[in-house]
């Protein structure tokens, strides 16, 4: 099976749907996320066989039955760059543990590109950010490129950067569905293409906004944190999507957040 493009889902869905079957199935230009390596690991302790992943060349040769297994998941790599990226724009301090950097290099290089400082170590990332952020420019790319997941909250958090940042989006569609809402708030963003041109401001005002995705919608939450007065998200179940106890880590790290129940 040959990609057209080096999608995680699609790659993902093949070789489940292939480790079953009866056949040797081979994908060419595979994505090569460290998600795609986990899953493979995860099958292999299963009794799967599948070759080369994090590569873009995979082999799933088929097998008749997979075992029960106790697997424990790799850290959230997005969710990761969430927390730094709010750090980042609320100029603070914080020490995340079980993460793994060698997933968001160059998540890391562009916080450092802003100001940002960052420390490294086995299981952990350190990152300071004393002053007001620099802007930065980006371009989204299949891995090991600047993650697209990546980039809504990249934005949010350079609305309120020193200069202008310019964040190129070449992977998905309709990543930018959260720009109405950052205007909102004062952010002066605009579009061109697959552009976006943001000209930082000194500090965003809380407004009543709506999530209309995922990464958005963490995009705003970033822009809540930082925004004068009070920021409420609506439709905050697409947060919770990929965002576990959020209001719980944020407030443990001194943010005042809540959800209407």
């Amino acid at each position: 099976m040959q990609l057209d493009f080096p999608s995680v889902g699609a790659t993902e869905n093949i070789i489940l749907a292939s480790v079953l079957s009866d056949a040797e199935i081979i994908i060419r230009n595979a994505a090569m996320e460290p998600e795609i390596i986990d899953l493979a690991n995860f099958l292999n302790r299963m009794g799967a066989k599948v070759y080369g992943a994090g590569t873009n060349f995979i082999k799933i040769v088929g097998v008749k039955s997979l075992k029960d297994i106790s697997y424990n998941i790799m850290p959230d790599r997005i969710e990761t760059g969430t927390f730094l990226s709010m750090v980042a724009a609320s100029s603070g301090s914080l020490v995340l543990n079980n993460t793994n950097f060698n997933h968001i290099i160059p998540v890391l290089d562009k916080l450092e590109e802003a100001g940002c400082k960052i420390a490294k170590e086995k299981n952990r990332i350190y990152i300071e950010a004393k002053k007001r952020i620099k802007s930065i420019e980006i371009k989204t790319l299949p891995y090991p490129g600047f993650p697209t997941d990546m980039q809504s909250i990249f934005l949010s958090m350079s609305t309120t950067a020193k200069g202008t940042s310019i964040i190129t989006e070449s992977i998905f569609e309709n990543r930018f569905k959260c720009v109405p809402e950052l205007s909102r708030m004062g952010a002066k963003i605009k579009i061109e293409g697959n552009t976006a041109i943001v000209k930082g401001v000194r500090r965003l005002t809380g407004a009543e906004v709506r999530a209309t995705d995922l990464r958005g919608g963490i995009a705003l939450v970033v822009a809540g944190l930082t925004a004068s007065e009070q920021t409420v998200v609506d439709n905050a179940e697409f947060i919770e999507r990929g965002y576990e106890k959020l209001e719980e880590k944020l407030n443990g790290i001194g943010a005042y957040i809540y959800k209407e129940r």
